[in-house]
């Protein structure tokens, strides 16, 4: 009988204890689906742009940003950006994402032939003003100690 409760005790707590990672998170469809389709990102803005760099996603100056596509999957969170500015490096990516119900947008930057589940970095931003025709991201940043948006303004293509 001891054993009977101990097992149920100790299952009881391995659920309590479950963890509240925003990738384990109930995803947004109703907002996937708004996502769903060809964008580009018509702005990139933030507090300070005039004086400081800032390097989206680890992959080039948030500038080179202005004007990159964007494709977004919704029913299997696959698809892929390329930035095409000029004077800045060509870069394109397969990607995966999705929205979690706390209005958070989940990025994974893949490189060629790596599936996502082998990607252990990636990136957490914030959707916000989502139309039918475009939606901003909002990745903060720490610049000198105080924590700044950087606004990722898509308009559909």
């Amino acid at each position: 009988m001891r054993k009977v409760i101990l097992l149920c005790t100790l299952a009881v707590l391995m659920f309590a204890c479950k963890s509240t990672s925003v990738t384990s998170t109930n995803t947004d469809r109703k907002g996937q689906v708004a996502m769903k389709g060809n964008w580009v990102i018509s702005s990139v803005t933030y507090p300070g742009s005039q004086y400081i760099k800032v390097n989206s996603f680890q992959i080039a100056d948030s500038e080179c940003f202005v004007g990159s596509t964007w494709k977004f999957i919704s029913n299997n969170n696959k698809g892929n950006m390329a930035l095409t500015k000029a004077n800045c490096t060509a870069f394109s990516s397969p990607i995966t994402w999705f929205v979690n119900k706390d209005g958070q947008f989940i990025l994974k930057v893949l490189d060629a032939g790596i599936k996502a589940k082998k990607v252990r970095e990636g990136y957490i931003l914030y959707v916000a003003n989502q139309t039918e025709t475009s939606f901003q991201l909002i990745d903060k940043i720490d610049v000198g100690g105080k924590m700044t948006d950087v606004v990722y303004q898509f308009q559909k293509n």
